[in-house]
């Protein structure tokens, strides 16, 4: 018997016989402090948890691009948006077009201003078009690596978002610093997590041939720094999404969305080039690696938003060997995809359209995906 219940019996049993003594000195007295017996009161059956209610989230990226002349419609799209009612918005790479001038008013204040007309707490992903690409000629031939910087000090100074109203947001680099634009966060205990991997290779140089091409001034030097950056980048990137993956086991969280602007060419086969083993997509080879890896280790649901292809698409393109081979991960037949993995690509160029992302925990796939289409409104004359 516990030690507390042997105090209890020898409590009450002197209480016991203190009222025992008291009623044959002054039986009218002990009987007037009797208090009546009273009737036990049931135990409140506990409230069953309240599920987290369902919330929304906005992906937009690829606008305005100067080419296509529908510098009109984005105002159009970030209205509809602040009428619905969104917990936060991503926005995933390109705030301008490829063959435009990278000057700091277009990559700088035109895409900040654009940012914090948003009601919601905005997250900005960078695109290839913003710093990678600023080698071209038709660029203005910057040089990346100092628009990359640029585009640091401006966006990721701070420990939140952009938008009328922010959230704070984790970095993985300091304030301006390296990586400071790969972020997560946590929202109704669902993971979000943002990546600098833009298009064009993921900035990997493959050959001479395609670092000192008609459309650039680079040299061989600037090509070798290239890659250089890029393989240290690509590993921080790596070891950020581990990271991801490992809290949300830890946590128990029931998804993770990932968002990078590159659309890494997954293969299968909807197109007849083997993109996987084409040495133009090598440069996100490693993440889908990792990403294929801890997406079959995970329980939830994993989704990786992009954009870079500009046509809104939702598939399952992730898929692991069914022959003899055993569990081993392929991009091409014969295959069975990994089910609890979903591609996003989002809208973008001429089609100035964004993506309502549904967040419910309570449904097995836990993102659901609409399009939102913004009826073109001609300019004025």
């Amino acid at each position: 018997m516990p030690r507390f219940a042997y105090r209890w019996i020898a409590l009450t049993g002197v209480a016991a016989l203190t009222l025992a003594l008291a009623a044959f000195a002054t039986p009218q007295r002990a009987r007037a402090q009797v208090a009546p017996t009273a009737t036990p009161t049931p135990a409140a059956t506990p409230a069953a948890p309240t599920a987290p209610r369902p919330f929304t989230v906005g992906l937009w990226g690829d606008v305005p691009y100067q080419k296509q002349g529908n510098s009109t419609q984005v105002p159009l799209l970030i209205n509809d948006m602040n009428a619905s009612n969104l917990a936060f918005t991503i926005f995933d790479g390109d705030t301008k077009d490829g063959s435009s001038a990278c000057t700091d008013d277009v990559i700088g204040k035109q895409a900040l201003d654009r940012f914090n007309s948003v009601a919601a707490p905005t997250v900005y992903v960078i695109g290839d078009n913003e710093w990678t690409d600023c080698h071209r000629t038709n660029n203005n031939s910057y040089n990346p690596f100092e628009r990359l910087d640029y585009i640091r000090k401006m966006f990721f100074t701070q420990t939140a978002s952009l938008g009328k109203t922010t959230m704070p947001i984790e970095h993985q680099g300091g304030p301006a610093q390296l990586y400071a634009e790969n972020t997560r966060w946590t929202f109704q205990n669902v993971m979000f997590v943002t990546i600098n991997m833009p298009g064009s290779n993921n900035n990997f140089i493959i050959s001479k041939e395609d670092c000192t091409d008609s459309r650039t001034k680079r040299t061989p030097a600037d090509c070798y720094a290239d890659n250089t950056e890029a393989i240290a980048r690509d590993g921080a990137n790596i070891a950020w999404v581990r990271q991801a993956f490992a809290t949300a086991k830890a946590q128990n969280m029931p998804g993770i969305m990932i968002v990078a602007q590159a659309d890494p060419s997954f293969d299968l086969p909807e197109t007849v080039a083997d993109e996987r083993s084409d040495p133009a997509f090598s440069g996100f080879t490693n993440f889908l690696n990792v990403l294929a890896e801890e997406t079959q280790n995970y329980k939830g649901q994993v989704v990786y938003v992009h954009g870079d292809t500009h046509f809104y698409k939702v598939d399952k393109p992730l898929a692991i060997d069914t022959s003899a081979k055993g569990n081993q991960f392929i991009f091409t037949d014969p295959s069975r995809v990994i089910p609890n993995f979903t591609r996003v690509q989002t809208f973008g160029n001429s089609n100035v359209d964004w993506i309502k992302c549904t967040v419910d925990v309570t449904n097995p796939n836990v993102f659901l995906f609409e399009p939102r289409m913004i009826p073109i409104v001609p300019p004025a004359k």
